[in-house]
């Protein structure tokens, strides 16, 4: 999958932020993987593949949507020419419309979310590209008011991984699945919508599955 001096980009919202320290710009730096599934997903690959040579950032920003995205994807995309680039993003597009900071439809977020992939493949036809399904889970400020919509936000991602045929990593089907454990979903993501530990280690196994295998 990797080849020497690879180039590998998270981006996404808070979920990919983790509370990263976007003063650093380094590549494999600890700190700027920020704490979560990026910087676990990226600490495997590095010490799975030590002679590669690889090259990871997180650009994930706390509260974007695709709009933001959009007018960031010069420079905190294109510009740094990964080989792959994972994208997860999704389910602001649809909490900030509930205290009014944004109006955008399903309709608005398949669009948007089209014209980001068109731009990548455009600027960097060899690029391999990974979307990551949004996901929320039933508790904390996740009420039954986000459904039916959400579920359709999620579709629009799982339809345009087939159409730009992407990797497709299934992050719902496989909270899910923990779920069906009989583990409370607070043990996941307390607020229903940022992971826990637990959690970014679940989304962090599910990535590299999907990337990698």
């Amino acid at each position: 999958m990797f080849a020497a001096g690879h180039r590998i980009l998270f981006q996404g919202d808070s979920i990919t932020d983790a509370g990263r320290d976007r003063t650093r710009r380094e590549v494999n730096d600890a700190a700027a993987l920020g704490r979560g599934y990026a910087y676990l997903a990226a600490a495997r690959l590095l010490a799975d593949q030590p002679r590669l040579g690889l090259m990871l950032w997180n650009r994930g920003i706390s509260g974007n949507r695709v709009p933001d995205l959009l007018a960031r994807w010069q420079t905190d995309c294109i510009d740094l020419e990964p080989n792959l680039v994972s994208i997860l993003i999704g389910v602001n597009d649809l909490w900030h419309k509930f205290d009014g900071r944004y109006t955008g439809s399903v309709a608005d977020f398949e669009q948007g979310y089209r014209e980001l992939l068109e731009q990548t493949r455009q600027a960097l036809p060899q690029v391999t590209i990974v979307l990551c399904e949004p996901f929320v889970l039933r508790t904390g400020v996740v009420s039954a008011k986000w459904f039916p919509e959400f579920d359709q936000r999620r579709a629009v991602a799982g339809r345009l991984a087939r159409e730009y045929q992407t990797r497709f990593v299934p992050f719902q089907s496989n909270f899910d699945r923990a779920l069906a454990d009989d583990s409370a979903p607070a043990y996941w993501a307390a607020d229903g919508v940022h992971p826990t530990a637990a959690g970014h280690q679940l989304l962090a196994d599910a990535w590299l599955a999907a990337v990698t295998g």
